[in-house]
């Protein structure tokens, strides 16, 4: 799809990356619960991450990467890219694959397929998430491109894309700022 200076590629996520993107998600997922909300808020989502959940988001994200190829993508640094060495290991083998044994997925991004943008009128950025060792490289910033591309691509009742950040992530929030995204309305919340 992409190549980045820093010898990651951005590419459509496939089936055999699912093992290495659960733990991308993970560090998602622990990094909303930690870093952002109560004192309770990592409790919840460490607690949310069971094998069960585990199977059925991968199931989603590979019925919605199935659907609408492109919606799901992600960052892996092939030999010698990037300035760390974190990420995830991906264990895909496609047959075709040149990449080399030493190629790691460090961020994902996932739009919602196009069968979705009815729930905001709009296409919706659902995740974004990229292995520290990676932040300030640039890395974000094609994964974010490879979404808005996507998103241009889905017919849409509002030519808009939308996107949920916690007003505690600085750092998120300056992300979007950057790309001109802009309050529109609020989300709220309860427990069931």
């Amino acid at each position: 799809m992409s190549e980045t200076p820093d010898g990651v590629e951005v590419r459509p996520y496939e089936p055999g990356d699912a093992a290495a993107f659960w733990e991308l998600k993970r560090g998602f997922e622990l990094g909303i619960g930690e870093g952002t909300g109560g004192d309770d808020k990592l409790t919840t989502y460490e607690a949310k991450l069971t094998d069960d959940y585990r199977e059925r988001y991968l199931s989603w994200v590979e019925r919605c990467a199935s659907d609408d190829p492109g919606c799901v993508v992600v960052a892996e640094a092939v030999s010698g890219g990037g300035d760390g060495d974190g990420g995830v290991e991906s264990d895909g083998d496609d047959g075709d694959d040149d990449r080399g044994d030493d190629a790691t997925l460090v961020g994902y991004a996932f739009a919602l397929p196009e069968e979705m943008t009815f729930i905001w009128d709009a296409a919706v950025l659902n995740e974004l998430f990229l292995d520290a060792d990676y932040r300030g490289t640039g890395v974000a910033d094609e994964l974010m491109e490879a979404v808005l591309d996507h998103a241009r691509s889905q017919e849409l009742p509002l030519d808009r894309i939308v996107l949920d950040v916690d007003e505690a992530n600085d750092r998120a929030r300056a992300f979007y700022d950057r790309y001109g995204f802009d309050h529109w309305g609020e989300l709220v919340a309860r427990d069931l």
